[in-house]
């Protein structure tokens, strides 16, 4: 049986790894979940996720990249699988076969509808969630985006979400410290027990100071064990200790969240094949292309910088 679902510690997304025929690619991707799974400090992994490519895979894909993250894991870790739809029955049918594939919460996206007018119209957030938890009995994360990018939701509409019983936590990635802390403060402000899961890992140490009950992050696939450690000096309060992992884990973002910003997920996945965690080329599906060689090669120079290798393999 899995250990509890709780929201907190490190919750890496994991990454998805395809074949050349853009298959997916079942040993590797048991592979890269096994070492998820025993990395000290991972509480939960999240399937289905951005990091995942999730918008290249149709239903069934989703079922079965689930349904082997269960298989391989599912009795160590519990897995939460993203929710990722324009539309609230679609959504509502994709937690549902979540749900019969063995997931234990769920990480609902908001529709990209909501980029004309959820912030005006916050009603359409609320009934979205609301049918979704009347649907399925498992525990909902809220994923929270930059009020900018029009999908974001304003602390008040976070505070009211938090209000559904079954929503259990916010993963933010408000991509601001300022808005990071005025969301906190909102959701502390309801007094239900409502995780804050920061999403900011290009200033991961600076959300965890501010009291972010841990992190959901696709960068969590490459760096799990460096977030955990991370995590618990602050925890502890040991903020040099934290610094020095901090400092260790910068130039690794700086590189990964270069622009162009798409590409994140695919230099990650760059890493886990040098890192030894994946048995061939890192493999990414259209309308995504692969990193050049040379920055993959820049990629190879900031590991190394971190002390990181092939003995990270596991």
């Amino acid at each position: 049986m899995a250990s509890q679902l709780t929201f907190s510690g490190v919750i890496p997304a994991n990454l998805l790894p395809f074949r050349p025929d853009l298959s997916i690619h079942e040993p590797d991707y048991r592979r890269h979940l096994a070492w998820l799974a025993d990395t000290p400090g991972v509480t939960a992994i999240v399937c289905n996720g951005h990091a995942a490519e999730v918008s290249s895979l149709d239903r069934e894909e989703r079922r079965r990249a689930l349904a082997l993250a269960v298989d391989a894991v599912g009795a160590r870790v519990p897995l939460i699988s993203g929710v990722y739809a324009d539309g609230t029955q679609e959504a509502v049918a994709l937690a549902r076969d979540a749900r019969a594939e063995g997931a234990r919460g769920l990480l609902v996206f908001p529709p990209t509808l909501f980029m004309w007018g959820v912030q005006v119209h916050p009603e359409m957030a609320y009934r979205h969630f609301a049918a979704i938890a009347d649907a399925v009995d498992l525990p909902l994360v809220v994923f929270e985006y930059p009020v900018a990018s029009g999908i974001g939701y304003t602390p008040e509409t976070l505070a009211r979400l938090a209000g559904i019983p079954t929503v259990a936590a916010v993963k933010d990635w408000s991509n601001d410290i300022v808005a990071f802390e005025r969301n906190l403060r909102a959701i502390r402000a309801t007094g239900r027990p409502v995780a804050v899961l920061s999403a900011f890992t290009m200033s991961l140490f600076a959300t965890f100071l501010l009291g972010a009950d841990g992190c959901v992050s696709g960068l969590g696939s490459v760096l799990g064990d460096l977030q955990a450690e991370l995590y618990a000096h602050v925890r502890r309060g040991d903020v040099d200790a934290a610094r020095k992992v901090n400092d260790r884990i910068e130039p690794i973002v700086r590189a990964v969240y270069a622009a162009p910003f798409v590409d994140m997920h695919n230099r990650m996945k760059e890493m886990l094949a040098m890192l030894g965690r994946l048995s061939g080329e890192a493999v990414v599906r259209p309308p995504l292309v692969r990193i050049a060689a040379a920055e993959r090669e820049r990629l190879r120079a900031v590991l190394a910088e971190a002390g990181l290798g092939e003995g990270r393999a596991r």
